[in-house]
Formats: structure tokens, C-alpha cells, sequence
């Protein structure tokens, strides 16, 4: 999705303060200024579409907020505590409702209306390809008459990144807070392409390893599902979230020129839940598919193990059947190879033909029955 669009002029100078219907500023008591706390990343004041300060302090926003005709401030906050949510609160008069989300985290998406200000929770998401995982990182925004509050928790996205693109085109920022909650929007569907880029390789990876029989492959692929089920729930509400602010955008006239570009956003965001929805398809379809490949190894393997017990039983037949063969002649001669003094047979002449007849007649005997039964 393209992030440097270039925006056509008005006719009329541009609304602020309107924040999707949101008539007049909200009334706060100053707040004497102090420390920047650390977690703030990003603390202006802009007025039509250009920076005028940078305040040391959340309360000396507040205060140049309140003492500053038209003016509009951004604030970012990176995994801040409870105590800098609480100021924040109180000084933006934020609904403690929000709030506690906000410093709780672990949020579904979701677009809320808190009286005179909107509250957003959005996903974004960031793919490890070494590990195969989606490391998705939490945005809380709160929209209000005159303010765009950002807290972060994850590394993505990159809020620099989208403040310096706007303050480099004050056409986007005069749009005010709307213009601020797009591009943020923006730029969170923006990273979902890298996202499913990495989910198409390694799909494509996975298809070529269960056709090879790669071991682990039923594993990868449940992981894998594991990680496609996630994303799908981060970008899923998205629809009902865009909707939403398109709502907002037409009910109170914001400029034709954003909701066209929020209809971008959403026209992206649609193709990447589509795009989700089909890895979700083609993996289960692989994970059955590999079920039965793996059924169909199980199966050749048996059988040829069957084939090879048969062959076994084949030989021990053969075996059994020369050695019962050989017993008789061997058990007759050992008998008489006991030489005992008083013996049957040892002083008559016909003795020794005697045994070498025995013994042709059982072995003979015995291989008819053998080779009848088919064990020879």
C-alpha cells in the first residue's frame, strides 16, 4: 500500500478539531508542567498542519492545548505505567474505562466511543521468518476533539516513521485528528504485507516438504495454522473498525479526500483477510492431505513388513521341515552309536543295512509329508 499519497487541494480550509463529530475541545484544569516522563516518544503541538512546539511535559500540552486557538496535539507513549496513563487521563479527560484498557493491555481490536472521545485498539504484526512466528505488537489511540493519543505496547509499527511522513506534508495533518487515526491505520495494514509475504513462502515450503515426506512437516504445519489463526483474529475486526470510522467520516462531512483514502485502507485490509482466510484453507488442507500421505507410508510399510514376515515364515517352514527330516536318521544313529555290549541288531549280520534303510525310509517319509503340507 502506497504511504506517500499526494493530496489534492480544497476548496475550504480544513476542519479541525471536528474528530468524527466532536464540536468543541474538551475543558481541562492546567496541570503545573514537569519532567517529561521517559515513555513519551513523540509530545506536539501542530496548527493547520504544521508543528509549533514540543512541550517538555504532558501538562504543558495540555495547557498549550487549552491556551492555543486551533491547535491540535499528538502525543506517543511507548509501554508506559499505570501513573503516566492516569495524568494522561486526567489532563485529556479520558473515560477511566479506556484507560484501564490502555494500561492493562491485551486487547482485542476494537473502535469505542467513550463520550467526546474515540477509543481504538489495533494489531499490529511483525513476522519472524527465522522462527515462523508473528510477533504482533498492541496500539491503543485515543481521538479526541483536538488530540490523537498513541500508546504503544510491541515494537511495531514504527510511530516515528508515520509522524515524520506527516509533518513532511502538512495537507495530511490539516486534516486534523482523522487525518493523524488514517495514517496510523495506514501504516498498521501496511505491515501486514510483509506479514503474509512470509506466510506464503513458508505455505509453499510446507506443500514441497509433505510431497518429499520431510519429517516434523505435521508439526510445521500445526504451528504454523497456530500462527494464521492469530493473525486472521488481529485483522478480522478490522472491518467492523474501518466501517465504523467511515461512519464517522461521512455523518460529519469530513473531506471527501480522506474517506477516499480510508476506503483504500479498507479495500487493503479486505485483500489481507482474504489472503488469511486462504493459508487457513490451504493448511488444513495440507494437514489432511499429509494425513493420509503418512496413512498411505504406514500402509506400504506394514505391508511390506507383513511381505517380509511371510518370507520369514516361508524360510522357518523350510528350516523345520529338513531339520524334522534330518531328526530321525540322526536319532537312530545315535543310538546305536552308543555302542552298549548287549544291543539288538549289533551281532546280526543284516543290522547295519537294517539302519541305513530306517533311515533313508523316515527321511523319505518325512519329506513326502513336508512337501505335501508345502513347507518344501
Amino acid at each position: 500500500m502506497t504511504t506517500d499519497r499526494p493530496f489534492a487541494a480544497r476548496d475550504q480550509p480544513p476542519r479541525l478539531g471536528g474528530n468524527f463529530g466532536f464540536p468543541t475541545p474538551v475543558k481541562r484544569v492546567p496541570i503545573a508542567p514537569e519532567q517529561q516522563p521517559r515513555t513519551v516518544t513523540g509530545n506536539a503541538i501542530y496548527v493547520g498542519g504544521k508543528r509549533i512546539s514540543r512541550p517538555d511535559s504532558l501538562a504543558e500540552a495540555a495547557a498549550q492545548l487549552q491556551e492555543i486557538p486551533g491547535s491540535m496535539a499528538w502525543i506517543g507513549l511507548y509501554q508506559p505505567d499505570s501513573d503516566d496513563l492516569i495524568e494522561l487521563g486526567e489532563q485529556f479527560g479520558l473515560h477511566e474505562l479506556a484507560v484501564e484498557d490502555a494500561i492493562s493491555a491485551h486487547q482485542r481490536s476494537k473502535l469505542e466511543r467513550y463520550d467526546e472521545t474515540l477509543f481504538l485498539v489495533l494489531r499490529a504484526a511483525r513476522y519472524i521468518d527465522e522462527a515462523e512466528e508473528i510477533e504482533f505488537g498492541e496500539l491503543h489511540i485515543f481521538s479526541g476533539a483536538n488530540f490523537v493519543i498513541t500508546v504503544r505496547h510491541g515494537r511495531s509499527p514504527d510511530l516515528s516513521v508515520v509522524r515524520r511522513r506527516m509533518e513532511a506534508d502538512p495537507q495530511m495533518l490539516s486534516f486534523g485528528p482523522e487525518g493523524i487515526v488514517y495514517a496510523i491505520l495506514d501504516a498498521v495494514v501496511d505491515g501486514y504485507a510483509p506479514v503474509l509475504e512470509g506466510l506464503a513462502n513458508d505455505v509453499e515450503e510446507i506443500e514441497d516438504q509433505v510431497f518429499t515426506g520431510s519429517a516434523g512437516v505435521s508439526r510445521r504445519i500445526y504451528e504454523l495454522s497456530q500462527e494464521v489463526v492469530d493473525f486472521h483474529e488481529a485483522v478480522r475486526p478490522l472491518r467492523a473498525i474501518i466501517g465504523g470510522l467511515a461512519g464517522g467520516f461521512s455523518k460529519y462531512e469530513v473531506s471527501d479526500d480522506l474517506q477516499e483514502y480510508l476506503r483504500d485502507v479498507a479495500d487493503h485490509s479486505a485483500r489481507a483477510l482474504e489472503e488469511i482466510e486462504g493459508f487457513r484453507t490451504t493448511l488444513r488442507d495440507v494437514l489432511s492431505l499429509n494425513a493420509a500421505l503418512v496413512a498411505q507410508r504406514q500402509n506400504e510399510e506394514m505391508k511390506s513388513l507383513a511381505e517380509a514376515s511371510n518370507a520369514q515364515n516361508e524360510d522357518m517352514k523350510k528350516i523345520s521341515a529338513w531339520a524334522g527330516i534330518l531328526f530321525v536318521p540322526t536319532m537312530i544313529t545315535g543310538i546305536y552309536g552308543m555302542n552298549f555290549t548287549h544291543m539288538p541288531e549289533v551281532d546280526w549280520a543284516a543290522g547295519y543295512p537294517y539302519a541305513i534303510g530306517m533311515m533313508l525310509i523316515s527321511a523319505v517319509v518325512m519329506w513326502l509329508v513336508f512337501h505335501r503340507k508345502g513347507w518344501i
